[in-house]
């Protein structure tokens, strides 16, 4: 399958942006890379990249091979992998990542039924917030609040949410008014640190158009555990997926702000890489956790 190979080297090639990255991500070297584009460009006929001092991208022809190749090798993955997992047994170790709060509170107690289905497989749970990427964290699966840029990772979307605004109501008590994401000018906002950038415009919807609104406050940090702690003990506004704070909207430990003007939805996604062969401890813990996680927002 001389054919498969070579789009699925053209696929990584497009992604890494150059030849010197793709053959770092393929362990090969750049001049190897070359000689095998130029010899996937010999068989088809046609330049398929753009590649100077300046620039490296697909030509127009090399774009429609890109986006078609990128649908066969999903088919040709998915194929395969339905055909071994029914010979297959489940098992060996399965290294999956997730954000750190869902991985505690969701991901964690699904372990001990998914290993009484599976006993022959063995978890590694790696939990960071700082979104982990299956190759790079060497993982079988990483559960990610956003697909991945890759074309060459797999997403499977998992479950849908939105982003809440919330507060304690000790924190509501004490504070202005709230009516309307321009009162928000007043209050103190925790804020989120995602690598050296903090989230301090945050979204709402206004006359059905997302915009943008600068918040402020004394307390900013990178984990989405800590800040849920701090909305909690009423040190601030915070903004949160749903799944992480339904439980404390219905205990009423934390009240809703602002729900007209919400418009943030967010979705969970399963990456893996792309393979010819998925192992069948992957497929499975993919589709238990598509079966167990719910998030009841309605």
């Amino acid at each position: 399958m001389d054919e498969i190979s070579d789009l699925r080297l053209f696929v990584r090639l497009v992604a890494a942006g150059s030849l010197s990255e793709a053959a770092r991500r393929l362990n090969s070297s750049p001049p190897a890379m070359s000689r095998r584009l130029a010899a996937l460009e010999a068989r088809l006929g046609v330049r398929l990249i753009d590649r100077d001092s300046r620039r490296f991208s697909p030509t127009e022809e090399g774009g429609q091979l890109y986006e078609r190749a990128l649908r066969i090798l999903a088919e040709v993955d998915e194929a395969e992998a339905e055909a071994s997992a029914g010979g297959a047994l489940a098992r060996g170790r399965l290294r999956i990542g997730a954000p750190i709060q869902m991985g505690r509170n969701q991901i964690a107690p699904m372990i001990a039924d998914f290993l009484a289905l599976y006993p022959q497989i063995q978890v590694d749970l790696v939990l960071s917030d700082a979104g982990q990427d299956v190759i790079d964290d060497h993982l079988d699966v990483a559960l990610r609040l956003e697909a991945p840029s890759d074309p060459s990772i797999i997403a499977r979307r998992l479950v849908s949410s939105r982003r809440v605004l919330c507060a304690s109501p000790h924190h509501l008590a004490r504070s202005p008014p709230l009516e309307t994401p321009a009162d928000l000018a007043q209050h103190d906002c925790i804020r989120l640190i995602r690598g050296h950038e903090i989230f301090d415009r945050w979204p709402f919807a206004i006359a059905g158009a997302r915009q943008l609104f600068p918040v402020r406050g004394s307390l900013t940090t990178n984990s989405g555990e800590v800040l849920h702690q701090w909305i909690l003990a009423g040190l601030g506004l915070g903004m949160k997926i749903h799944w992480d704070v339904r439980a404390d909207l219905q205990a009423g430990r934390l009240v809703e702000c602002l729900p007209a003007y919400a418009c943030d939805d967010v979705d969970l996604y399963a990456t893996y890489p792309t393979r010819s062969y998925l192992p069948p401890r992957v497929r499975a813990f993919i589709d238990f956790v598509a079966a167990r996680i719910r998030d009841p927002i309605g």
